[in-house]
C-alpha cells in the first residue's frame, strides 16, 4: 500500500489522516447496496491518532445510523473507547489480531502494538457484554500455539493465516527466526492449532 502515498518514510512510521472520511462516507453508503463494512482490512482503525481524530467512531456512527453490518479489526484496546456506540448496533463484530501468546515474539514484530494480554482482556470485556468477537491470528508466529487456551471464553469464532507479505522477512532474519517462514512451521503449527481451537470448542477457520 505504501506506493499509493508518496510517502518516503518506512512504513508504519507515517500516517495521513483522512479528515472528511465520515462526511464521504455518508454520500457513499447512500449509493452502494448494503453489505458488511470491514473496519479496516489495511490500517488499524484505532490507531493513537483516534484518540484526537475520534474518525473511526464517526464512520461507525454513520454505518450503524444507516442500519449496516460491521467488522471491526483492530490490535487496540482503545477500541473500548466506543463500547456505547458497539452496543447500538444488533449487527457488529469485534475481531482483535493476535498473532502469538509469546509477549518477547510480540515486542520484536509488534511493538507499538497494545500487549497481548491487554487485547485478550479487551475481547473478554467486548464478549461479556453481549458483542460477537473473534482472534485474527495472521500471521501466525512462534507462541501461536498457546492461543487456544488464552483466548478461551473471550472469542466465537477464530481465524488463522500464514504470512502473506515480505517486507517483515528481515525482522525474521535478524531475530533468528527464519525458520518460522519455512513452509515446514506452518505445516507444524496447522495441526496444533486445528486440535487446540477444537478441545475448547471454538470454531477455527484456517485460511492457508
Amino acid at each position: 500500500m505504501k506506493r499509493f502515498t508518496g510517502h518516503r518514510e518506512p512504513w508504519g512510521e507515517f500516517v495521513d489522516v483522512k479528515i472528511n472520511a465520515p462526511e464521504l462516507l455518508t454520500k457513499e453508503i447512500k449509493r452502494k447496496a448494503m453489505g458488511r463494512v470491514w473496519v479496516s482490512g489495511v490500517c488499524d482503525p484505532y490507531q493513537p491518532v483516534e484518540k484526537d481524530y475520534r474518525l473511526t467512531r464517526k464512520c461507525l456512527e454513520v454505518l450503524f445510523k444507516a442500519g449496516w453490518p460491521v467488522t471491526v479489526q483492530t490490535k487496540s484496546a482503545l477500541v473500548l473507547r466506543d463500547m456505547d456506540l458497539l452496543l447500538t448496533s444488533g449487527n457488529v463484530e469485534v475481531g482483535f489480531s493476535i498473532t502469538t501468546a509469546d509477549e518477547k515474539i510480540r515486542q520484536i514484530f509488534e511493538p507499538g502494538a497494545s500487549p497481548i494480554r491487554e487485547r485478550i482482556d479487551a475481547l473478554n470485556t467486548l464478549h461479556d457484554q453481549g458483542i460477537k468477537t473473534f482472534a485474527m491470528i495472521a500471521p501466525i508466529l512462534p507462541g501461536a500455539e498457546t492461543l487456544p487456551d488464552a483466548l478461551d471464553g473471550a472469542v466465537d469464532y477464530v481465524l488463522a493465516d500464514r504470512l502473506n507479505y515480505h517486507y517483515a522477512n528481515s525482522v525474521y532474519r535478524e531475530q533468528n527466526l527464519a525458520w518460522a517462514l519455512e513452509n515446514r512451521f506452518f505445516a507444524e503449527m496447522r495441526p496444533k492449532l486445528a486440535a487446540g481451537f477444537k478441545r475448547k470448542g471454538i470454531p477455527l477457520q484456517i485460511l492457508f
